[in-house]
């Protein structure tokens, strides 16, 4: 039983590493319910857990299921001290305290980004985790901790990618850290995409100066072809006078 359930659990550990970019070590959110089945149940949490999940984890809780337990009084105090043990992660009821499964549900979001694993005994904590694509839910079942199947509010969101009508976490992660090393940001592509006004230029200062005289040809050349350039235009005029003086020379003679 030891090894099968070893295996079920390296399987379901590989499908959230591939699919959700799960990487060690891993985070493990735990509320009250499951320090008190583990001290029911005689587990040490810090010892088993590693080896369960064949690698590093980060025991972890919140400021809100910590007071829940004060709260109870000696019945879990057992429990309390347990989940002193673990780092205390933020949680926006700093202020404000409210139920560990209002709070822990409250910490994974919509999308899990931060990647827990979820370690409880409460019913209304696991019904809502299961709505939540990729997260690992933990629970202790005689007197052994179990690594829940993927949900299949999990197993939808993998067929959709792999369909195309979703990108997936990890290449969303890897698409955002590529636009960070290229410095590009939300506003610059907002800015790309807007077209720019064009603005009313002055013309062009080049444009306005006269032409220069061609470098390379001596003076007398140019003076003679701007001589000849004159006779041309001359010559022209010549022309059209001494018509003008032939067709008036006869109409003197009739007279």
């Amino acid at each position: 039983m030891k090894i099968k359930r070893q295996k079920q659990a390296k399987k379901t550990i590989s499908f959230y590493k591939y699919n959700f970019n799960f990487r060690e070590p891993f985070q493990i959110l735990i509320d009250g319910t499951f320090c008190q089945a583990a001290l029911k149940n005689k587990i040490q949490i810090k010892e088993q857990m590693p080896k369960y999940l064949m690698g590093e984890v980060q025991l972890c809780t919140t400021n809100c299921a910590l007071k829940e337990l004060e709260t109870l009084g000696k019945q879990l105090y057992g429990a309390k001290i347990i989940l002193q043990r673990f780092q205390v992660r933020k949680c926006p009821h700093f202020k404000n305290p409210v139920s560990a499964s209002e709070c822990l549900l409250s910490m994974l979001e919509e999308t899990n980004p931060h990647h827990y694993f979820v370690a409880t005994q409460d019913h209304t904590v696991t019904t809502g985790l299961k709505k939540i694509p990729g997260v690992p839910l933990l629970y202790i079942i005689l007197n052994t901790i179990v690594l829940d199947k993927p949900s299949q509010a999990s197993i939808d969101h993998v067929q959709a990618v792999q369909l195309g009508e979703l990108v997936s976490l990890s290449q969303q992660q890897s698409i955002r850290s590529l636009k960070e090393e290229q410095g590009i940001s939300q506003k610059d592509t907002e800015r790309r995409g807007k077209k720019r006004k064009r603005k009313q230029s002055n013309p062009n200062p080049l444009s306005c100066l006269k032409k220069k005289k061609k470098k390379g040809l001596p003076t007398q050349l140019l003076k003679k072809t701007e001589e000849g350039e004159k006779k041309k235009r001359s010559r022209h005029k010549k022309r059209r006078t001494e018509g003008g003086d032939n067709t008036a020379a006869p109409a003197s003679t009739n007279t």
